[in-house]
């Protein structure tokens, strides 16, 4: 019988489980599934810990979650089509979740499903390598309670591991000696820290905006966000300010580009992730910039050196849960022979096209639309639920011009389920007056 490895059981991996679990439940014979997921439940990055650096196994920290994280996109951009909030929850919510919300969400799914029997948690990938000669791939794992590596042989390998867990850390002069805090996003875990504090983000990033909006939120002094190309540039409240690139830091003194200063008490890297599977061998290791269109990616999805490795969620993401779930389909599809690949030239071909079309994208909407076009074709190929792919653009859209018009309150908004049809509510309280960040207090009336 075929074997699949599946390597992560954050949201990649579930969409992956599910994909198969629905060929299931329509009468098909789908191949034997392992899913190896290193923390000990699946959710991937929705799983807050107060852990950072290595966990209690030696294994560096996958997620970068913090406390009070709130979704930063309309919940009904992301919504499974074949699993609603509505259905999930039992009513319309409001359309900003909170991690612990969004959390339920995703492993409800999963859960009704009934694929955990696929899952083996503390599993850690440690060396994934293929044979030409025999066709196999020969996967290492380490039993992280048991403390002992096992080695299995698959003929397909899918890796759903995302690429938010190895931070980008840049290094700034003066960083030695700086009399403060300096950390990565990657380590954030509670805002509450920096109350009455002068904090310094390097970055322009979603994480950028989110941390200064959540430390504003929750008491600290000021927030500078430094720059390297240009300014976010949203309405932000007083206490913000935006300067060009650090140059260096002297004691507690931040020195910019522009030739201004400020003496702040913590510095907060919001410098992206790496593309980084250092378990993977060579020949079928993802080598990529964070970007829309990966290349040597056929679909975004299979690698064209060897079409039997497959990569899930890889992309730079407007797009998240739903754009997972149209590659699962299709990497379940390819693995039960319904999808036949063209030839490496003409996969190079057709990811080349892709490639040229995104480097003409000027802004954050043509984006939003390549990424749609994206998701749709995907969806066209197999039988995943259709959705209103356009309809999501839109919300997408509303979003954009919510962040920008009042930064600080764009979560107060709500839009329409594209699944259902329905108008959500309005949250009951404020985001920017909402302290308990609990599934309970989110979703009572």
């Amino acid at each position: 019988m075929t074997r699949v490895a599946i390597i992560g059981a954050g949201p990649c991996g579930t969409a992956q489980l599910r994909a198969f679990a629905s060929a299931a439940a329509k009468g098909a014979d789908i191949p034997e599934i392992v899913c190896y997921e290193k923390q000990d439940d699946w959710g991937g990055l929705w799983n807050y810990t107060w852990r950072t650096g290595l966990d209690q196994f030696g294994e560096p920290v996958h997620g970068s979650m913090y406390r009070y994280l709130w979704s930063n996109g309309p919940k009904e951009c992301l919504e499974f089509a074949d699993y609603t909030f509505e259905e999930h929850f039992g009513k319309p919510i409001a359309s900003y979740p909170p991690r612990a919300v969004l959390a339920d969400y995703i492993k409800g799914r999963v859960e009704k499903a009934d694929v955990r029997k696929y899952c083996k948690f503390n599993h850690a990938a440690q060396d994934i390598s293929y044979s030409e000669e025999s066709g196999m791939f020969t996967v290492v794992v380490r039993d992280l309670k048991n403390n002992e590596n096992i080695s299995e042989e698959f003929d397909y390998v899918i890796v759903a591991t995302g690429h938010f867990s190895t931070p980008n850390v840049p290094y700034f002069e003066g960083f030695d000696g700086f009399n403060g805090r300096v950390m990565h996003a990657h380590d954030f875990r509670d805002a509450v820290e920096f109350k009455d504090k002068d904090i310094l983000i390097i970055g322009t990033s979603y994480s950028a905006e989110d941390i200064g909006s959540q430390c504003y939120k929750y008491g600290c002094k000021s927030v500078t966000i430094s720059h390297r190309t240009a300014p976010i540039g949203h309405h932000w409240p007083d206490a913000f300010t935006e300067v060009p690139l650090l140059t260096h830091v002297e004691n507690k003194t931040a020195y910019f580009k522009d030739g201004t200063s400020k003496e702040v008490d913590a510095i907060i890297l919001c410098t992206g992730y790496l593309h980084h599977f250092p378990f993977i061998d060579n020949d079928i290791r993802l080598k990529t910039d964070n970007r829309l269109w990966p290349l040597n990616l056929y679909q975004g999805v299979v690698w064209e050196d060897n079409p039997k490795m497959m990569y899930l969620g890889m992309q730079d993401q407007f797009y998240t849960f739903n754009m997972f779930d149209a590659q699962a389909w299709y990497a379940r599809d390819v693995v039960m022979g319904r999808i036949t690949l063209p030839t490496q030239e003409e996969m190079r071909a057709d990811s080349a096209k892709w490639r040229q079309r995104e480097e003409g994208l000027e802004d954050d909407e043509q984006m939003i639309w390549f990424q749609g076009d994206y998701v749709q074709a995907l969806i066209e190929q197999t039988d995943y639920p259709s959705f209103d792919v356009e309809g999501v653009n839109k919300t997408f859209m509303e979003w954009e011009h919510h962040k920008h018009e009042n930064i600080m309150g764009f979560r107060d908004n709500c839009y329409q389920s594209l699944m259902t049809g329905n108008m959500q509510p309005v949250h009951h309280t404020p985001w920017m007056e909402a302290m308990d960040d609990s599934k309970e207090s989110y979703l009572k009336n």
